[in-house]
């Protein structure tokens, strides 16, 4: 099983009304439950771990979840609201305004934390919920306790508008980049974190991977570089397209028999270009439709 741990909410997407007004309809969301969702669709097993309410929102996340056949048995409960994000648009990109005081995923704490199952191989963090506290803390102490004997990926998805303490979150960021198995960032992250590829490399990351939209993925590990082109689609949104190219990637590198720490750092760049080939064509079906809505199985058949 891999365990995806991060924030779950709820995204605002902009729509019209039947008078031609804008309005705001709700959906699922959340970067890391957006990759438990994808890699559910992709039939991996796959286990949830975050702060979920007890509203009908949360209700919302945890029927989403359920039909991707995805096991939230380790999340937390709470009575308190769900996190909203409201997003607007631009030229097919996202914007995000999040409104997320003392809600069940922020306020989630390291007394939440689970005991892992003997099932679970690997563990997914990133998003928004590491920034706020005590969230933050939490996932962070679950990460480097269970980093020790598992497989970890980080893709942090800066939103740089979400952050409060920016020296705290570098900070956080910093430990636990240097810690993670595979990292994942954007081209705009790594502008934002001021380092190079190589670096995070050095610092001992296994397989360091870098998508820069159109111009494609870099990949950086032991064995060399290697780069994998994107596919070209019509684009409605890239809401949710690096959510499943994670996704496809952990997808990829379990179905390639390498979710094992030694057999990851030992892998060739032959062995690792199918799983990041996949995340590729999945995140191509994610944004030619609407929202996130990451493909099932059959759709990459």
């Amino acid at each position: 099983m891999i365990l995806c741990s991060g924030e779950a909410l709820i995204d605002m997407l902009p729509c019209q009304t039947t008078e031609g007004g804008t309005a705001f309809a709700p959906f699922p969301g959340g970067a890391v439950f957006n990759t438990a969702i994808a890699l559910g669709r992709l039939g991996v097993e796959i286990g949830f771990f975050s702060g979920l309410s007890n509203d009908l929102f949360g209700k919302a996340l945890t029927d989403a979840l359920t039909q991707a056949g995805v096991d939230y048995s380790l999340a937390s409960r709470a009575d308190r609201p769900t996190t909203l994000a409201f997003v607007t648009l631009t030229n097919g990109q996202a914007q995000y305004a999040f409104y997320d005081e003392n809600t069940a995923g922020r306020m989630l704490d390291t007394g939440d934390l689970p005991t892992l199952p003997n099932q679970v191989k690997a563990l997914f963090f990133g998003g928004i919920s590491l920034v706020s506290e005590p969230c933050g803390s939490a996932y962070e102490a679950l990460m480097l306790k269970a980093t020790k004997t598992h497989v970890t990926m980080i893709d942090p998805n800066i939103r740089p508008s979400f952050i409060t303490d920016e020296t705290a979150y570098r900070s956080r960021l910093e430990r636990l980049l240097s810690v993670a198995d595979i990292v994942k960032l954007s081209d705009e992250d790594l502008d934002w974190l001021g380092i190079g590829a190589d670096d995070i490399l050095q610092g001992g990351a296994a397989l360091v991977l870098i998508t820069k939209g159109a111009s494609g993925v870099q990949v950086r590990s032991a064995a060399g570089g290697d780069h994998v082109p994107a596919q070209s689609v019509d684009i409605i949104d890239t809401i949710g397209a690096g959510d499943t190219f994670n996704a496809g990637v952990l997808a990829g590198l379990e179905r390639g028999g390498l979710m094992d720490k030694s057999k990851l750092r030992g892998a060739t760049l032959e062995g690792i270009r199918p799983a990041v080939e996949l995340g590729v064509r999945a995140a191509a079906i994610t944004v030619s439709r609407a929202g996130a809505n990451p493909p099932w199985q059959e759709e990459l058949a």
